[in-house]
């Protein structure tokens, strides 16, 4: 009978990385985390600032967003950085009162953001600052301003500014008018392309939008703004300091 103990093997000598070898495998480990950093926002969700007033009053200058990159269907990441984007799903037409960010197509190296009105197919037009879609006016109703006006930037505090409510689609909003600005009022009657989409600001007489330089292709739509999550506005330019700490959690519509 053999009572000899059974051997036991010696533990395993510990790997030690040289200083290269660690920089290496650190740098590896952090491209990783970029990649699916990246990814993420390209696929799923992405931050933007908003640094203008054109879709005042629902988003302030200075407001943080959150952009849901998937509404119209998934992509395939990075696919619409230099070209068009790839869908791994079926595209969804957007729709109307869908409050989008896009690549602005006269410079795609711009992101731009406005609220869809008129999709393919449609007809949009302007009468003394009510949009007719499909010969339809969209009803307005005022409404009273001082909660906006106590949100705005100074540059804002003495246009003479009114407010009103209406429903783009399924989309119940609030819009801005300056009643001492008149050249954004008419519009004749427009058919929209296919594949296109007419947007404008919410700042019906401060938005930069389709009125003035066309369509948005539906391959630019980059996703909806569904969120505020911080809001904070710097004093530059003609921007004065503004931290409006009650819109963190606004749900956009």
């Amino acid at each position: 009978m053999d009572d000899s103990k059974p051997a036991i093997d010696p533990k395993p000598e510990p790997v030690v990385l040289t200083k290269k070898q660690k920089i290496i495998k650190e740098i590896k480990s952090l491209t990783v985390i970029v990649i699916v950093v990246f990814a993420f926002r390209s696929t799923f969700f992405e931050p933007f600032k908003i640094p203008t007033g054109s879709m005042i009053p629902t988003l302030m200058i200075g407001d943080f967003i959150l952009v849901k990159k998937f509404t119209y269907g998934f992509k395939l990441p990075f696919s619409d950085m230099f070209t068009d984007p790839v869908y791994i799903t079926k595209p969804t037409q957007p729709k109307h009162g869908d409050i989008v960010v896009f690549k602005f197509p006269k410079d795609e190296s711009f992101n731009y953001i406005k609220r869809l009105i008129g999709v393919p197919g449609d007809t949009v037009e302007i009468r003394n600052k009510i949009v007719y879609i499909n010969d339809k006016p969209i009803d307005i109703v005022e409404i009273p301003g001082k909660p906006f006006m106590d949100d705005m930037d100074d540059q804002y505090k003495n246009s003479n500014l009114k407010f009103y409510k209406l429903k783009t689609g399924e989309h119940e909003h609030v819009i801005q008018l300056d009643e001492d600005r008149f050249q954004t009022g008419e519009m004749e009657k427009r058919v929209i392309p296919e594949g296109k989409y007419f947007v404008m600001g919410d700042n019906r007489d401060g938005s930069y939008d389709s009125r003035f330089w066309g369509y948005v292709p539906f391959e630019n739509i980059k996703g909806t703004a569904i969120l505020v999550w911080f809001s904070l506005s710097l004093p530059f330019g003609e921007n004065t300091f503004k931290f409006r700490p009650w819109r963190i959690g606004t749900i956009l519509k």
